[in-house]
């Protein structure tokens, strides 16, 4: 597929400007982000407190584990374009989001209640390995479809952003609770890591089914098109998504951003306890960066309203990337500024995830008009690529770098090797952050090309079948 133009868009012969629609509620769009709440609660958990529990209290192996949880995500990758696609191609009277949502919540559930409560009895390898594999169905089920419906809900330029901005702010709320409740336990109950897991999973269900009906009754589901082109199959489909040039930069962008925090989330407690001699520091320097964090969403939607998503975004990575160069001016005891870049971070974070995630409609919206295929879910499944990717080659990356310079964070590191973990701590944050802005230096769909493609798309419901791809 060529690089898309917008003076190259097709046009009817009678454009006209896209309706005018009121702006969504505040708290009709608190109703419909509730739903970010259990499903944001439920990814700390997982990576900290599940493994640990099933293999001291059930006897389970490591390598078991490991393994086990290694299939569960590579299920979970391989899901992900799958529920993208039959969402885009669900066509039922509540909608085609709502009945995959509605399923997938109660899958999540039930894989979240086997998963957090295990009948001692039945733990097992198999146990787990089926439990993984409904969670994390469920989880797909709900996070592609409403993500895509996010950005269907209102599908002005700066409308998008404030819709992901609501549902970014819910996710940040839900992972700060689900950071907070650990830590007053260890105050109330230390190194008990079944209560720990206990509450955290009475969190996720307590929350689930009052957020799963706020959502689905939010808003309803808009008109889908009368007439649709017929549908090329499963893999023809996935090579003309990864031909689209700009949801791949989108896409790269978004992967150097998760990757940048990924090496910091994985450094900090490192730095704070070896480097800076600070344990006492360790959680709650983290904690702290999600408090300011829950703060950003609406900062950054303001910005976003006045210079345009492109450059919100660059500006947020930019900026990002001058307060990891930061930390390389903290030395040992140096708490104070550590606070201040901490604080910082936290009121930057997720300004390049919520542009990024807003643009992603965009470019569904452009993709829609020049091959008359609405494959808004399919493009929100690619791009939840990078939440798995990103991380992966962070921590892929930055663990063993810090080992091979020789830090042992078990044992005495030599001087050395504590200035390489923190200019890797620094440094590997900051060049990903100014990676992720370059990629999107002179991405073409702003607000002006995008009043292009939704006037295009006004006009006609979809383009006629010889301009389909």
């Amino acid at each position: 597929m060529a690089t898309l133009a917008f003076d190259d868009l097709p046009k009817p012969a009678a454009v006209r400007a896209a309706p005018a629609s009121g702006r969504p509620a505040g708290y009709r769009l608190i109703a419909f982000a509730s739903m970010a709440v259990p499903i944001a609660g439920a990814g700390l958990p997982l990576a900290l407190f599940v493994p640990q529990l099933y293999a001291t209290h059930f006897g389970l192996s490591l390598a078991t584990i490991g393994f086990i949880f290694l299939l569960g995500r590579l299920w979970d990758v391989a899901s992900d374009p799958i529920v993208g696609i039959l969402s885009d191609r669900t066509r039922t009277r509540f909608g085609r989001r709502k009945p995959w949502i509605a399923a997938g919540g109660l899958l999540f559930g039930l894989g979240s209640a086997l998963l957090f409560f295990p009948p001692p009895a039945l733990v097992g390898p198999l146990y787990l390995g089926l439990v993984l594999f409904v969670f994390y169905f469920g989880w797909t089920m709900i996070e592609i479809p409403f993500s895509a419906w996010a950005g269907e809900i209102d599908r002005d330029y700066h409308g998008r952003t404030r819709v992901v901005t609501y549902q970014l702010t819910l996710r940040s709320i839900g992972l700060l609770l689900t950071l907070i409740l650990p830590t007053l336990l260890d105050q109330i109950r230390p190194g008990d890591g079944a209560l720990k897991l206990q509450v955290v999973g009475g969190f996720i269900l307590v929350t689930l089914f009052p957020a799963l009906a706020a959502s689905l009754l939010a808003f309803r589901e808009g008109s889908l098109p009368e007439t649709v082109p017929q549908r090329p199959g499963f893999w023809k489909t996935t090579r003309i998504v990864f031909s689209d040039r700009l949801l791949l930069r989108v896409l790269a962008s978004d992967v150097a951003v998760t990757a940048g925090q990924s090496i910091r989330a994985g450094l900090i407690i490192f730095f704070a306890v070896n480097y800076m001699k600070l344990p006492a520091w360790a959680s709650g320097l983290y904690l702290l960066q999600f408090v300011f964090g829950v703060l950003a969403g609406p900062i950054w939607l303001r910005i976003g309203y006045r210079f345009g998503k492109r450059r919100t975004a660059i500006a947020g990575e930019l900026v990002q990337a001058a307060i990891n160069f930061g930390l390389i001016l903290v030395f040992p005891g140096m708490l104070w500024l550590m606070i201040a870049l901490t604080a910082a971070q936290g009121l930057t974070q997720g300004s390049g995830n919520l542009m990024l995630r807003a643009m992603v409609g965009d470019v569904a919206d452009a993709h829609r008009v020049k091959t008359g295929h609405d494959r808004t879910g399919l493009f929100f499944s690619v791009f939840s690529l990078s939440q798995k990717l990103g991380p992966a080659l962070g921590i892929g990356l930055a663990l063993p770098l810090v080992a091979w310079f020789g830090f042992d964070p078990k044992g005495a590191s030599a001087p050395g090797s504590l200035e390489a973990l923190k200019y890797v701590f620094a440094l590997g944050p900051a060049l990903a952050h100014v990676l992720a802005a370059t990629l999107i230096w002179r991405f073409p769909l702003d607000e002006e090309a995008h009043a292009e493609v939704l006037r295009a798309l006004a006009a006609a419901d979809t383009i006629p079948a010889s301009q389909t791809a």
